[in-house]
């Protein structure tokens, strides 16, 4: 045999055409890329990726063999176990844990934390209420408090202030880093910065040679100044842990926390019209393509899932969706927390749109399309029937409920 390597002259041409459906598939992996925040990200599941603490990743996604395999327990990471047995300081982290779990906002500030403790010290995460996160050890706390109580349940930023007070007493942490989200995060940090009567750093996208650095001039500039001893954090401040476990120790405070006379009464959350949401804010998106055939099906779906609707670049051009309900590079670039994609094959403009979605969960008849890899959880089959089925079971589900409750 030659060892002559030939060319093939219609790979380079899918390569270079971005329109061809094949074009994906062409293009060598990609390890690292720059985020919007000027972050390096790497994708941690790449084949042949080696971490920074010589640890070898796997390839889960089945290319190594050819696709014909799925992932299984048997070739999880067992990785190694950070232990921090006397800490001689804690890094406090208070993440928003909307929905009762950690987002990729709390993992990135998590991370953070992790760089500012070294070995010696270690992560204190505290969180507020019930939670239904089980992945605190690989996310990166050493130490994990939970402040549960009825006086900490819907919005209770003054309570909770006095509870952060009170781990601030008993703990004495070196850094204080909380998100500098609209989930809570930015008002309680700023609360809590008035209270200990401290200035924070708002707004940091990196933490370096023991300066802040964040964001000013309406996200034009970046503002340098020593570590603050509190810390409001962006998205993508730092990697998240992924190269360790930790152990995630439960603590308490020896104390209990000292109730505050509430100036601030919560009448619970205000029902809001998912139409009315900006698709930019929506938290969950209900979105459409080619492949959604009853249109009619499709708006009582989202209407009884409470969704806020999307649609691809091809469903507006046909006229089933409006201009601004167009999700994509194109169109509008969102941060759902859910994203449902139903009958989207994903071109490579509205995988663009839906990068930082947290949730992305495919209905399609195609199970080799991209929107299929890009998706966490995929359904394959004919979305008219799925979606009737969806509705049915959100009916049965209502019933229960209001039966339980009677």
């Amino acid at each position: 045999m030659s060892d002559i390597i030939r060319r093939d002259p219609r790979a380079e041409w899918i390569a270079r055409n971005r329109l061809h459906p094949l074009h994906a598939a062409m293009q060598p992996a990609q390890h690292s890329w720059m985020g919007p925040n000027g972050v390096i990200r790497k994708n941690l599941h790449g084949i042949g990726f080696i971490g920074p603490n010589g640890i070898k990743r796997i390839d889960r996604s089945g290319a190594q063999q050819g696709g014909a395999t799925k992932r299984s327990a048997a070739v999880e990471v067992q990785l190694p176990l950070h232990q921090v047995p006397a800490p001689a300081f804690y890094i406090s982290v208070v993440p928003d844990m909307v929905g009762g779990r950690l987002s990729s906002h709390d993992r990135d500030l998590l991370g953070l934390a992790h760089q500012l403790a070294g070995k010696d010290g270690a992560v204190l995460a505290v969180v507020f209420g019930e939670h239904k996160e089980n992945a605190f050890a690989t996310a990166g706390v050493d130490r994990l408090l939970v402040l549960d109580g009825d006086e900490f349940s819907g919005y209770a930023p003054e309570q909770r202030v006095q509870g952060l007070r009170s781990v601030d007493n008993q703990f004495s942490p070196r850094h204080w880093l909380l998100p500098d989200s609209r989930s809570g995060g930015g008002e309680l940090g700023r609360r809590f910065a008035a209270a200990l009567g401290e200035r924070p750093a708002t707004r940091v996208w990196q933490v370096k040679d023991q300066e802040c650095i964040g964001r000013a001039g309406a996200g034009l500039q970046d503002l340098a100044r020593p570590v603050a001893r509190l810390i409001l954090a962006a998205v993508e401040c730092a990697e998240p842990v992924s190269e360790t476990r930790h152990e995630a120790l439960p603590v308490e405070l020896p104390t209990a926390v000292v109730r505050s006379l509430s100036r601030i009464e919560d009448l619970g959350a205000v029902a809001v019209d998912p139409a009315a949401i900006p698709m930019a804010e929506a938290e969950f998106i209900f979105s459409g393509g080619n492949g959604v055939k009853d249109w009619g099906l499709f708006h009582r779906t989202a209407e009884a899932l409470g969704a806020t609707e999307g649609a691809s670049r091809v469903a507006v051009d046909d006229g089933f969706m409006a201009r601004d309900r167009q999700v994509g590079a194109s169109g509008t670039w969102v941060t759902a927390r859910v994203y449902v994609a139903v009958g989207i094959s994903g071109a490579i403009q509205h995988l663009q749109g839906i990068g930082a979605c947290d949730k992305v969960v495919a209905i399609n008849l195609d199970p080799g399309c991209d929107m299929i890899k890009r998706a966490d959880l995929s359904v394959i089959g004919e979305s008219a029937e799925i979606l009737q089925a969806l509705i049915d079971a959100i009916a049965a589900y209502r019933n229960d409920a209001k039966r339980d409750a009677a």
